[in-house]
Order: structure tokens, then sequence, then C-alpha cells
């Protein structure tokens, strides 16, 4: 964020004080509990509980969603004509984690199942015509596809020609038609009454199994083994953690933490960490996943998370490990290529960015894209080439919907897929600059310009005097943290340094200080990449700052910590 030197800060509405004072007694928790619990929408005692207590019987029968009943029938008639079933999937973290979890739910009990993961290079994103033909060359005749395939109307159409079936379990927004597929699990779909439609792609595939065991007799107990898998989905893909994701991921958590599947645990003893937190998740064990279909190829992530075997899951984990420092190597020296392009240009006053090099690594343009939006706050397009395509990723900012924008330049793109905020795209070179032009304009006209610069969103105003390890113990139990209920953040006006704020870290790049408010007890803080805000702080001079609360464990001491988030 170092370019961006404002940050809006703005505090979310205050619930009505009767409405705090009620909770606060119902729950027999202070105000300031109950006033974060009703920001999250919990507003009584059974919500309370559910949320600080997920159940797992709290989890929605698998037979609201539409198609599901279809689904099942298809995979039972499957197995009792003994056909071939191939698993395939996306080679992201979510289509990887969903191909390990239902092929190898299946191999419990029925042996002919193979996985497939497309080459990212070779074939791009999603269902692939080659995908098809290896299927009836290898005598399949059920493919079930995760995490893609909700647009895929041409290459089901193939597929149907060589009498193969699809079973469609997706999550991203279907277009105007579905696919002629068996059936289409996707909680996105209009016509489908399924109470939570945030799953992930690797959430829908669980959904699927929990059918599938729920009808051999088994209950939800048999598939916990399963929800590390899920857990690491909802982490990587960015879904609310709310709902129903919120029991998959707390349950899922515990399982890393607890006993790992031989694949986690090889990554596990590779980054030598204890207690994994949602955002390890994410910073961590997702991107060693990702890094194998951007580097090599993402079958050896399903076979990371499939390994039985110890030996040969650490082999594999190690070798992840190396295209995870290759990866790391190329999005630094592509970001800076990026951002050197866009200043030569002068193109940092436009409301987008959109870059393009044909030497670009595909692998690595969607890591870039999100590197570019941290810098200039902007909608930002990666473009490579692809074959003899352009292919890239696009990414947005809080608030905007890149896939609508997306939508309404449709006339110079060849198909684009995606979310809200993270989406791809191919299109035809000689259509590049009508593209760029376009884009432009349409977030020109469409975009709030408040979005462009980014914002830190606070819970409430926080005196520090009220601030306990009780308060941190609580706060902990919010977790796990995510989009729809994000750690909270305070805001603490009229703050000095007791003097002896510093910067620490390579160049003073991050800001370590002690704080006290009107002579309150002094609270030690951490600022990173917060080091060029030093001279606000000095000299006993008064600031403001909105931070979140931490653990600092250091020298086998536990103390409590502010995490700064910026300084004015």
């Amino acid at each position: 964020m170092e370019e961006n030197e404002t940050m809006r800060w703005t505090i979310k509405p205050k619930p009505k004080q009767d409405q705090i004072d009620a909770l606060a007694k119902e729950l027999k928790v202070d105000g300031l509990v109950a006033h974060l619990l009703l920001q999250r929408n919990i507003t009584t005692y059974a919500e309370a509980k559910s949320f600080f207590r997920p159940q797992l019987g709290h989890l929605h029968d698998p037979f609201l969603m539409k198609d599901m009943e279809v689904a099942v029938a298809r995979i039972q008639a499957a197995i009792a004509n003994n056909e071939n079933i191939l698993v395939f999937g996306d080679y992201d973290v979510d289509g990887t984690t969903a191909v390990a979890l239902v092929s190898s739910y299946l191999l419990t009990y029925y042996p002919n199942v193979a996985t497939y993961i497309p080459d990212r290079y070779e074939e791009g994103y999603g269902i692939s015509f080659q995908g098809i033909d290896f299927a009836e060359d290898n005598g399949f005749s059920l493919i079930i596809a995760l995490d893609c395939g909700v647009k895929a109307l041409d290459k089901v159409i193939y597929a149907n020609e060589k009498d193969i079936d699809f079973i469609i379990c997706d999550h991203h927004r279907p277009g105007d038609r579905l696919p002629n597929a068996v059936a289409v699990l996707d909680p996105k779909r209009d016509d489908c009454q399924y109470p939570y439609d945030e799953l992930c792609g690797c959430g829908v595939g669980f959904k699927l199994i929990q059918a599938l065991a729920s009808k051999r007799g088994q209950t939800i107990q048999d598939l916990v083994p399963y929800l590390d898998l899920v857990a690491t989905a909802i982490g990587a893909d960015i879904v609310p953690i709310t709902g129903e994701n919120r029991v998959l991921a707390y349950y899922g958590l515990e399982l890393m933490n607890t006993a790992p599947r031989t694949g986690f645990k090889a990554i596990i003893d590779h980054i030598k960490k204890n207690e994994l937190t949602i955002t390890d998740v994410v910073f961590i064990i997702a991107p060693r996943i990702n890094a194998a279909g951007r580097m090599k190829h993402g079958q050896h992530a399903v076979n990371l998370l499939t390994a039985q075997d110890m030996e040969q899951a650490s082999q594999i984990a190690g070798e992840i490990e190396r295209y995870n420092l290759d990866r790391k190597n190329l999005d630094q020296e592509i970001t800076q290529e990026a951002l050197l392009q866009i200043e030569a240009n002068n193109e940092t006053v436009g409301f987008t960015s959109v870059v393009y090099k044909d030497t670009w690594h595909k692998g690595v343009i969607g890591i870039v894209a999100s590197r570019l939006t941290e810098t200039y706050y902007r909608p930002t397009l990666v473009f490579t080439k692809s074959g003899n395509k352009l292919a890239a990723s696009a990414r947005s900012v809080k608030g905007f919907d890149v896939y609508n924008a997306l939508e309404g330049c449709a006339e110079t793109i060849e198909q684009f897929g995606g979310h809200k905020y993270a989406a791809g795209l191919t299109l035809l070179e000689n259509q590049y600059e009508n593209f760029k032009k376009q884009f432009e304009k349409v977030v020109s006209e469409t975009i709030d310009p408040n979005l462009l610069t980014p914002e830190i969103s606070v819970d409430t105003q926080l005196q520090l005097d009220q601030i306990t390890p009780k308060l941190l113990r609580i706060i902990s139990q919010l977790a796990p943290f995510g989009p729809g209920n994000m750690m909270p953040v305070f805001l603490a006006e009229n703050l000095s340094d007791t003097g002896y704020a510093k910067g620490v870290g390579e160049d003073g790049k991050h800001l370590k200080l002690t704080v006290t408010q009107k002579g309150s007890p002094p609270i030690s803080a951490i600022g990173f990449n917060l080091g060029h805000k030093l001279e606000l702080v000095q000299n006993g001079k008064p600031f403001s700052a909105v931070f979140s609360l931490d653990e600092n464990e250091w020298q086998g001491n536990v103390s409590l910590q502010l995490k700064i988030r910026d300084i004015r």
C-alpha cells in the first residue's frame, strides 16, 4: 500500500443503544461485545450460541440444492453399471481441493475413479475439449466437474455427442442458459432455493458427498476428515466466512491443527508453524497448492492432497516448495515491469490499470493484478499472450463489481467468467486497444470515485482502558475471520507515544511504538509498513489510530498489543 498515503476511515453504523443493552444483558457480556455482535447480525441468544459454538448439525440438507437428487441418482447408476467416473476440476486451490475431496471420497467404496486437472497453458480455464477427448479415449462415461462448467455450453454438447454425461458442481454466476448436463449444482442458479449461496466450488463438492453419504447410511461425522480441504478452499477463494462456510471453516481448521491429512502435514512440516489460522491458510498453505498449477501442473496438488504415504507427500511438498519460490521470484519481477509500464505510459490518472506483455507468465498474472491493485487501487487487468489470443486476470477494488464491468465490454471479449472481485477473460489481439478504451469508459461511468481510495472499515471507537485480556479472548472466539466476519477494527483518538517509537525491520519499514491515552497504562503497538509515519508520532504529538487487537509472544511471554492499520 506504500503508494497510497490516503486511506478512508469509515465507522460502521452504531446499533441502537437499547438493542446493545438488551443483548448485553441476555448474553451477560459488556456493551462493547454486544455492539460487535449486532454488527455481525447476531441479535439473539440462539444466534450467538450458534455463532460461538458452530455445530455440524447446523449444515443444511444437501437435497435442498436444485438437481442434487438427479446428481446422486446418476452417480449411483454409474457405480451399479461399473462405469468409469472422471473427476474434473480447475487448477486453482478451490478446484484441486474439490477434486481431491470428491475423488478420494468415491474411492473409499468404488475403484473406477480417476482425476483430471486441465493444463493451465495448453487448455486454459474450465472444462476443455482435450479433457473430454481424454475421457472418451479412456472409456469414461461420466464426468463430475468441480469449480467450473456452469458456462461450458459447447463443451457439454460435445461430450453428449460422445455419450459422456456431465454433473457440474460450480459456484460461479451462470450465464443466460445452463449447460445441458445431467445435473447443474450451483447455489447461484436463479431457480435454486438452497438457503446459502456463498459456497466455494469445494463447498459444492462437499454437499455432493454429503448427499451421497446420507444415501449410504453415513453421518456428517464420517465426513469430518474431508473438512481440511473445504476450509482451505474457503480461505483461498475469499468467500464470506458466514453461515454454512463458517461451520465448515471452523471444523476444517480444527482438523488441520489436530489431525491434518498427510499432504497438509507435509506442507506444515516444511513451514514449521504451530497453530494455523484462516490467515495462515490464505497466505501460507493456499499459495503453495496454487504454485503447482501456476508453475507446473495442478495434478501435483491433487497428488499431494490425496497422498497416503508420508514419504511420498514430503517429496511432493518439497517440489511444491520450490515451485512456490520460483513463483515468488517471477511475480515480483513481472510486478516491477508492470509498474514501470504504467508509469512510462503515464497511466496513473485514469480509473483503471490495464497492462500487457506477451512474455509474462500466465500462471502469475492474477497475483500481479492483485499487487497492482494494492499500489494504484484501481480495477486492474494484466494481459499476456496465450496461444493465438490474449488472456487476462482481472482484480477489483472493494465495492466495485468487475464482472459487471466486463459484461459492459462483452463485444470486445471472446469469453470471460468469474466473480465480483476476480475474473478471467480471453480476447483477440486486435481487440486489445478497443477493450482497454471500453473498460476505462465503463468503469469511469459506473464507479463511485470514493471507491478509488482504500477504505478501512472501523467497527467502533474505543478507549484504551477498555482493552483487556478478557476482551481479546472474546474477540478471538469470533474467529475464523474473513469476508462477512472480519477481525474487529477499532479507532482510538488522542493517543501519544511514550517516547520510544522507532522504525524496525529492513529500512525501518515497520513502526514499533508504545501508546498511552490520557495517562492510561501503556500498551505496545506495531504498524506493519507504517515506518514512513514515524514523525507523526514523535515528540509526544497526539494522534489517532485504527487498529485490531493481537497477542504478542516474545521469549515465552504473551502480552496484548495493538496491530495498527493506519495513523493520523
